[in-house]
Protein backbone atom coordinates (compact mmCIF):
# COMPACT_ATOMS: atom_id res chain seq x y z
CA UNK A 1 0.00 0.00 0.00
CA UNK A 2 2.70 2.32 1.04
CA UNK A 3 5.54 3.03 -1.28
CA UNK A 4 9.33 1.58 -0.19
CA UNK A 5 10.98 4.49 1.84
CA UNK A 6 7.78 6.63 2.88
CA UNK A 7 8.24 7.98 6.03
CA UNK A 8 5.31 6.60 7.62
CA UNK A 9 4.17 2.99 9.02
CA UNK A 10 0.68 1.48 8.54
CA UNK A 11 -0.68 -0.19 11.65
CA UNK A 12 -1.73 -3.38 10.15
CA UNK A 13 -3.20 -4.54 13.21
CA UNK A 14 -7.00 -4.52 14.54
CA UNK A 15 -7.55 -1.27 16.40
CA UNK A 16 -10.48 -1.88 18.32
CA UNK A 17 -13.21 -0.08 19.52
CA UNK A 18 -11.23 1.31 22.83
CA UNK A 19 -8.03 1.35 22.14
CA UNK A 20 -6.16 2.63 19.02
CA UNK A 21 -2.22 2.38 18.04
CA UNK A 22 -0.66 6.24 17.84
CA UNK A 23 2.41 7.53 16.73
CA UNK A 24 4.37 10.38 18.77
CA UNK A 25 4.68 13.26 16.98
CA UNK A 26 6.79 14.47 13.72
CA UNK A 27 10.94 14.11 13.88
CA UNK A 28 12.27 17.12 15.18
CA UNK A 29 9.48 18.14 17.32
CA UNK A 30 9.43 18.06 21.07
CA UNK A 31 6.41 18.82 23.41
CA UNK A 32 5.97 18.76 26.90
CA UNK A 33 1.98 19.57 27.38
CA UNK A 34 -0.32 19.14 29.88
CA UNK A 35 -3.76 19.63 28.58
CA UNK A 36 -6.18 20.28 31.23
CA UNK A 37 -4.60 17.59 33.38
CA UNK A 38 -3.91 14.99 30.58
CA UNK A 39 -0.48 13.72 30.51
CA UNK A 40 2.51 14.60 27.88
CA UNK A 41 4.05 12.81 25.56
CA UNK A 42 7.19 13.76 23.59
CA UNK A 43 8.41 13.37 19.90
CA UNK A 44 11.28 10.56 18.70
CA UNK A 45 14.45 12.31 17.85
CA UNK A 46 15.08 12.83 14.41
CA UNK A 47 17.26 9.76 13.56
CA UNK A 48 14.57 7.78 15.47
CA UNK A 49 12.10 5.29 14.05
CA UNK A 50 8.42 6.09 14.08
CA UNK A 51 7.84 5.07 17.74
CA UNK A 52 4.32 4.02 18.36
CA UNK A 53 2.40 4.10 22.12
CA UNK A 54 -1.19 3.10 22.75
CA UNK A 55 -3.44 5.37 24.25
CA UNK A 56 -7.10 6.61 24.42
CA UNK A 57 -6.40 10.44 22.92
CA UNK A 58 -3.71 12.07 22.03
CA UNK A 59 -1.99 14.14 23.72
CA UNK A 60 -0.36 16.05 21.05
CA UNK A 61 -1.73 16.54 17.40
CA UNK A 62 -0.55 14.73 14.40
CA UNK A 63 0.07 15.75 11.46
CA UNK A 64 0.54 19.19 9.68
CA UNK A 65 -0.64 20.95 13.23
CA UNK A 66 2.51 18.53 15.25
CA UNK A 67 4.01 21.02 18.09
CA UNK A 68 1.18 22.94 18.43
CA UNK A 69 0.76 23.32 22.36
CA UNK A 70 -2.09 25.85 23.15
CA UNK A 71 -2.00 27.12 26.53
CA UNK A 72 0.57 24.39 28.03
CA UNK A 73 0.79 23.34 31.47
CA UNK A 74 -0.95 26.65 32.73
CA UNK A 75 -3.29 26.68 35.14
CA UNK A 76 -6.41 26.07 34.13
CA UNK A 77 -9.46 28.60 34.63
CA UNK A 78 -13.15 27.26 34.39
CA UNK A 79 -16.06 29.36 33.22
CA UNK A 80 -19.71 28.84 33.32
CA UNK A 81 -20.82 32.53 31.18
CA UNK A 82 -19.96 34.01 28.17
CA UNK A 83 -18.91 37.15 29.58
CA UNK A 84 -16.20 34.84 31.72
CA UNK A 85 -14.96 33.18 28.58
CA UNK A 86 -14.54 36.13 26.35
CA UNK A 87 -12.40 37.63 29.14
CA UNK A 88 -10.99 34.74 29.69
CA UNK A 89 -9.22 33.82 26.14
CA UNK A 90 -8.58 37.10 25.52
CA UNK A 91 -4.75 37.65 24.99
CA UNK A 92 -1.69 36.15 24.12
CA UNK A 93 -0.64 34.81 27.27
CA UNK A 94 -0.45 31.27 28.00
CA UNK A 95 -4.16 29.81 29.19
CA UNK A 96 -6.34 26.55 29.48
CA UNK A 97 -9.85 27.58 29.56
CA UNK A 98 -12.03 25.25 30.49
CA UNK A 99 -15.97 25.82 29.20
CA UNK A 100 -18.69 23.82 31.81
CA UNK A 101 -21.84 24.15 30.16
CA UNK A 102 -23.37 24.43 27.35
CA UNK A 103 -23.27 28.92 26.49
CA UNK A 104 -25.63 30.66 23.71
CA UNK A 105 -23.79 32.95 22.01
CA UNK A 106 -24.12 35.73 18.66
CA UNK A 107 -21.66 35.87 16.54
CA UNK A 108 -18.50 34.73 17.45
CA UNK A 109 -15.52 34.83 20.23
CA UNK A 110 -11.72 35.60 19.71
CA UNK A 111 -9.25 33.22 20.70
CA UNK A 112 -6.00 34.56 21.56
CA UNK A 113 -2.85 33.01 21.02
CA UNK A 114 -1.21 30.35 23.45
CA UNK A 115 -4.32 29.21 24.04
CA UNK A 116 -6.10 26.08 25.14
CA UNK A 117 -10.12 25.55 25.69
CA UNK A 118 -11.03 22.56 26.49
CA UNK A 119 -14.95 21.32 27.06
CA UNK A 120 -15.81 20.06 30.28
CA UNK A 121 -17.45 16.31 29.92
CA UNK A 122 -19.75 15.57 26.62
CA UNK A 123 -21.76 18.46 26.35
CA UNK A 124 -20.11 21.46 27.09
CA UNK A 125 -19.80 24.02 24.52
CA UNK A 126 -21.78 26.92 22.42
CA UNK A 127 -24.75 27.09 20.37
CA UNK A 128 -25.68 29.96 18.07
CA UNK A 129 -22.00 31.29 16.88
CA UNK A 130 -19.19 29.88 17.29
CA UNK A 131 -15.10 30.82 18.05
CA UNK A 132 -12.78 32.65 15.60
CA UNK A 133 -8.71 32.51 15.61
CA UNK A 134 -7.68 35.97 13.26
CA UNK A 135 -4.04 36.12 13.72
CA UNK A 136 -3.37 33.69 16.47
CA UNK A 137 -0.68 31.05 17.06
CA UNK A 138 -0.22 28.23 18.97
CA UNK A 139 -4.07 27.29 19.90
CA UNK A 140 -5.83 24.17 20.90
CA UNK A 141 -9.66 23.65 20.51
CA UNK A 142 -11.07 20.64 22.32
CA UNK A 143 -13.86 18.75 23.52
CA UNK A 144 -16.64 21.36 22.77
CA UNK A 145 -20.02 20.95 21.40
CA UNK A 146 -20.40 23.48 18.69
CA UNK A 147 -23.80 23.85 17.61
CA UNK A 148 -26.22 26.26 15.13
CA UNK A 149 -23.83 28.83 14.04
CA UNK A 150 -25.86 31.30 12.30
CA UNK A 151 -24.77 32.84 9.35
CA UNK A 152 -22.47 35.10 8.66
CA UNK A 153 -20.56 32.83 11.81
CA UNK A 154 -19.06 29.55 11.31
CA UNK A 155 -18.96 26.85 14.54
CA UNK A 156 -14.96 27.53 14.12
CA UNK A 157 -13.30 29.76 12.04
CA UNK A 158 -8.95 29.92 11.53
CA UNK A 159 -8.64 33.24 9.48
CA UNK A 160 -4.64 34.21 9.29
CA UNK A 161 -3.47 31.94 11.86
CA UNK A 162 -0.63 29.19 12.72
CA UNK A 163 -0.63 25.85 14.49
CA UNK A 164 -4.39 24.99 15.40
CA UNK A 165 -4.96 21.79 16.93
CA UNK A 166 -8.96 21.28 16.58
CA UNK A 167 -9.83 17.85 18.16
CA UNK A 168 -12.83 15.51 19.76
CA UNK A 169 -15.46 18.30 19.13
CA UNK A 170 -18.75 17.78 17.72
CA UNK A 171 -19.82 19.89 15.42
CA UNK A 172 -23.85 19.93 14.34
CA UNK A 173 -26.87 21.59 12.74
CA UNK A 174 -29.89 20.53 10.98
CA UNK A 175 -30.94 19.88 7.73
CA UNK A 176 -34.41 21.53 8.85
CA UNK A 177 -33.32 24.85 7.28
CA UNK A 178 -31.77 26.37 4.03
CA UNK A 179 -28.67 25.32 3.51
CA UNK A 180 -27.38 28.95 4.16
CA UNK A 181 -29.44 29.70 7.59
CA UNK A 182 -26.43 28.89 9.09
CA UNK A 183 -22.70 29.36 8.18
CA UNK A 184 -19.96 26.81 7.80
CA UNK A 185 -18.97 24.04 10.28
CA UNK A 186 -15.37 24.79 10.45
CA UNK A 187 -13.74 26.74 7.88
CA UNK A 188 -9.95 27.53 7.08
CA UNK A 189 -8.82 30.82 5.60
CA UNK A 190 -6.80 33.84 4.93
CA UNK A 191 -3.33 32.02 4.37
CA UNK A 192 -3.69 29.98 7.84
CA UNK A 193 -0.97 27.38 8.05
CA UNK A 194 -0.16 24.21 10.03
CA UNK A 195 -3.29 22.74 11.38
CA UNK A 196 -4.39 19.32 12.74
CA UNK A 197 -8.26 18.42 12.45
CA UNK A 198 -8.76 15.02 14.29
CA UNK A 199 -11.30 12.39 16.15
CA UNK A 200 -14.06 15.45 15.49
CA UNK A 201 -17.56 14.32 14.39
CA UNK A 202 -19.54 16.60 11.92
CA UNK A 203 -23.22 16.06 11.67
CA UNK A 204 -26.30 17.59 9.95
CA UNK A 205 -25.48 20.17 8.19
CA UNK A 206 -24.86 21.34 4.03
CA UNK A 207 -21.81 22.90 4.39
CA UNK A 208 -18.44 20.65 6.20
CA UNK A 209 -15.06 22.27 5.93
CA UNK A 210 -14.07 25.23 3.77
CA UNK A 211 -10.29 25.79 3.27
CA UNK A 212 -9.35 28.60 1.14
CA UNK A 213 -12.67 31.19 1.00
CA UNK A 214 -12.23 32.35 -2.61
CA UNK A 215 -10.92 31.35 -6.23
CA UNK A 216 -9.33 34.88 -5.86
CA UNK A 217 -7.17 34.68 -3.08
CA UNK A 218 -4.17 33.01 -4.34
CA UNK A 219 -1.87 35.66 -3.27
CA UNK A 220 -2.58 34.98 0.06
CA UNK A 221 -3.39 31.43 0.00
CA UNK A 222 -0.72 29.94 -2.30
CA UNK A 223 2.26 27.99 -0.09
CA UNK A 224 -0.23 28.07 2.76
CA UNK A 225 -3.40 26.07 3.72
CA UNK A 226 -1.90 22.94 4.99
CA UNK A 227 -3.99 20.99 6.80
CA UNK A 228 -3.78 17.65 7.91
CA UNK A 229 -7.48 16.01 8.66
CA UNK A 230 -7.52 11.96 10.45
CA UNK A 231 -9.87 10.09 12.29
CA UNK A 232 -12.98 12.49 11.94
CA UNK A 233 -16.71 11.11 11.10
CA UNK A 234 -18.98 13.47 8.96
CA UNK A 235 -22.68 12.00 8.98
CA UNK A 236 -25.42 13.59 7.13
CA UNK A 237 -22.98 16.98 6.00
CA UNK A 238 -23.45 17.64 2.28
CA UNK A 239 -20.45 18.91 0.96
CA UNK A 240 -16.78 20.32 1.79
CA UNK A 241 -15.15 17.58 3.47
CA UNK A 242 -13.40 19.65 3.03
CA UNK A 243 -13.05 21.86 0.20
CA UNK A 244 -9.06 22.81 -0.52
CA UNK A 245 -7.92 25.48 -2.61
CA UNK A 246 -4.20 26.55 -2.93
CA UNK A 247 -3.44 24.65 -0.20
CA UNK A 248 -1.77 21.07 0.69
CA UNK A 249 -3.98 18.70 2.77
CA UNK A 250 -3.59 14.96 4.05
CA UNK A 251 -6.74 13.24 4.93
CA UNK A 252 -6.71 9.97 6.19
CA UNK A 253 -8.68 7.65 8.56
CA UNK A 254 -11.88 9.69 8.28
CA UNK A 255 -15.22 8.12 8.27
CA UNK A 256 -17.70 9.76 5.73
CA UNK A 257 -21.37 8.94 5.87
CA UNK A 258 -24.07 10.13 3.68
CA UNK A 259 -22.73 13.25 1.22
CA UNK A 260 -22.81 14.26 -2.26
CA UNK A 261 -19.82 15.62 -3.00
CA UNK A 262 -16.94 15.01 -0.12
CA UNK A 263 -13.04 15.64 -0.61
CA UNK A 264 -12.65 18.27 -2.89
CA UNK A 265 -9.46 20.09 -4.26
CA UNK A 266 -9.89 22.86 -6.51
CA UNK A 267 -7.49 25.70 -7.37
CA UNK A 268 -4.43 23.68 -7.86
CA UNK A 269 -4.79 22.29 -4.49
CA UNK A 270 -2.91 19.13 -3.63
CA UNK A 271 -4.78 16.36 -1.72
CA UNK A 272 -3.46 12.80 -0.28
CA UNK A 273 -6.88 11.17 0.52
CA UNK A 274 -5.78 7.32 2.03
CA UNK A 275 -7.50 5.06 3.74
CA UNK A 276 -10.79 6.58 4.71
CA UNK A 277 -14.19 4.82 4.36
CA UNK A 278 -17.13 6.37 2.09
CA UNK A 279 -20.84 5.13 2.49
CA UNK A 280 -24.38 6.47 0.87
CA UNK A 281 -21.88 9.29 -0.82
CA UNK A 282 -22.01 9.91 -4.66
CA UNK A 283 -18.90 11.28 -5.38
CA UNK A 284 -16.28 10.68 -2.55
CA UNK A 285 -13.25 13.09 -4.28
CA UNK A 286 -13.11 15.52 -7.10
CA UNK A 287 -10.82 17.62 -8.21
CA UNK A 288 -12.76 19.25 -11.13
CA UNK A 289 -16.39 21.08 -10.36
CA UNK A 290 -16.65 24.75 -9.31
CA UNK A 291 -13.51 26.60 -9.89
CA UNK A 292 -11.77 27.56 -13.18
CA UNK A 293 -8.94 25.59 -11.96
CA UNK A 294 -8.68 22.27 -11.20
CA UNK A 295 -7.06 20.29 -8.15
CA UNK A 296 -5.21 17.69 -7.56
CA UNK A 297 -5.06 14.38 -5.69
CA UNK A 298 -3.78 10.80 -4.64
CA UNK A 299 -6.02 7.77 -3.40
CA UNK A 300 -4.79 4.77 -1.64
CA UNK A 301 -6.22 2.43 0.33
CA UNK A 302 -9.89 3.49 0.41
CA UNK A 303 -13.49 2.12 0.64
CA UNK A 304 -15.33 4.12 -1.95
CA UNK A 305 -18.67 2.42 -0.98
CA UNK A 306 -19.17 2.24 -4.64
CA UNK A 307 -18.78 6.10 -5.07
CA UNK A 308 -17.79 7.99 -7.72
CA UNK A 309 -14.37 9.38 -8.69
CA UNK A 310 -13.61 12.72 -10.48
CA UNK A 311 -9.92 12.64 -10.63
CA UNK A 312 -9.39 15.00 -13.57
CA UNK A 313 -5.72 15.41 -12.40
CA UNK A 314 -2.75 13.27 -10.34
CA UNK A 315 -1.10 14.70 -7.25
CA UNK A 316 2.21 14.79 -6.67
CA UNK A 317 1.77 15.10 -2.68
CA UNK A 318 2.71 11.01 -1.85
CA UNK A 319 4.54 11.86 1.28
CA UNK A 320 3.95 13.59 4.40
CA UNK A 321 6.62 15.20 6.32
CA UNK A 322 5.94 14.20 9.12
CA UNK A 323 5.58 10.57 10.93
CA UNK A 324 2.03 9.08 11.41
CA UNK A 325 0.06 5.06 11.59
CA UNK A 326 -2.79 5.44 8.71
CA UNK A 327 -4.91 2.28 9.84
CA UNK A 328 -6.38 0.12 7.06
CA UNK A 329 -9.87 1.29 6.02
CA UNK A 330 -11.08 -1.90 7.07
CA UNK A 331 -11.20 -1.13 10.84
CA UNK A 332 -11.84 2.62 10.33
CA UNK A 333 -15.56 3.00 11.04
CA UNK A 334 -15.02 1.06 14.25
CA UNK A 335 -11.94 3.01 15.75
CA UNK A 336 -13.97 6.74 13.96
CA UNK A 337 -17.58 6.22 15.74
CA UNK A 338 -16.53 4.82 18.89
CA UNK A 339 -13.92 7.58 19.20
CA UNK A 340 -15.04 10.70 18.05
CA UNK A 341 -16.80 13.55 19.13
CA UNK A 342 -16.95 15.34 23.00
CA UNK A 343 -16.70 12.85 25.50
CA UNK A 344 -14.35 10.10 24.72
CA UNK A 345 -10.79 12.16 26.06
Amino acid sequence: MNSAGDHFTTDTTAAGHHRRRLTALAAGVAATLVLGGLAAVSAPDADAATHVVDATAETAPIGFGAGTTGGGNATATTVTTLAAFTAAVAGDSAKVVKVSGLLSLTGQVDIGSNTTVLGVGSGSGFTGGGLRLKEATNVIIRNLAISKPRKPSDGVTVQESTRVWIDHNTFSVDRDHDKDSYDGLLDINHGSDNVTVSWNKFADHFKGSLVGHSDNNAGEDTGHLKVTYHHNWFSNVSSRIPSLRFGTGHFYDNYVQGADTAVHSRMGAQMLVENNVFRDTKVPVTTSRSSDVDGYAVLRGNDLGGGATEISQTGTFTKPPYAYTAEPASSVVATVTAQAGTGKL
